[in-house]
C-alpha cells in the first residue's frame, strides 16, 4: 500500500523532552552546542531514526503531517523550528483537541481518505481511536525507530 499521508505526534514519538510532555518545559528555548534547551536546561531530543524518515518519505513523495494535543502549540512550532524539522510537514494540526478532529482536519485539507493516511503515535488511546477512522496506525512505545516506517512501507 502506497500512503499519501504520513502523520507523526511530537512528544515520545518524534522527540524526547527530559521525560515530559513540551507543554511541561519551560521557555525561552534555545540552541546551545547543538541542542535545544529550555530555561531549565531540560534537553528536547529527536529519536535517532525520525531525521532519516522524514528526509525519506519527503523524498518520495509521500506528504507528511503533525498531529499534536499540546495545550502549547507555539512552543512545539518553535522546537520544531530549532530542530530544523517544520519544513518537512505541509500540514500542522497542532492543538489540545481530540485526534479525531486532528484527522478530520486533515483528510478535508488533503481531500485524503483515512485509508491513505498513516499514523505514528506513542499513546494506545490515540491509535485505537483513530485506527477506528480506516487510518492504518502505529504505535511507538520507545520513540520512533526506522523498524516501525519499514514494515509499512518499502523503505
Amino acid at each position: 500500500m502506497r500512503y499519501k499521508l504520513v502523520v507523526f505526534d511530537l512528544d515520545f514519538t518524534v522527540w524526547d523532552s527530559g521525560g515530559v510532555w513540551c507543554d511541561c518545559l519551560l521557555p525561552p528555548f534555545r540552541k546551545h552546542e547543538g541542542r535545544v534547551l529550555d530555561a531549565e536546561d531540560s534537553h528536547v531530543r529527536v529519536y535517532e531514526d525520525i531525521p532519516w524518515a522524514l528526509e525519506t518519505l519527503a523524498d518520495s513523495g509521500v506528504e507528511l503531517a503533525i498531529a499534536s494535543r499540546t495545550s502549547q502549540p507555539n512552543w512545539a512550532r518553535e522546537l520544531l523550528d530549532l530542530l530544523k524539522l517544520r519544513h518537512f510537514f505541509e500540514y500542522e494540526e497542532i492543538y489540545p483537541s481530540s485526534k479525531l478532529r486532528h484527522f478530520a482536519e486533515l483528510k478535508s485539507n488533503t481531500g485524503y481518505d483515512y485509508s491513505e493516511m498513516l499514523f505514528f503515535d506513542d499513546e494506545l488511546r490515540n491509535v485505537e481511536e483513530v485506527g477506528e477512522l480506516g487510518v492504518r496506525v502505529v504505535h511507538v512505545r520507545n520513540g520512533f525507530q526506522r523498524d516501525h516506517l519499514a514494515s509499512e512501507m518499502d523503505v
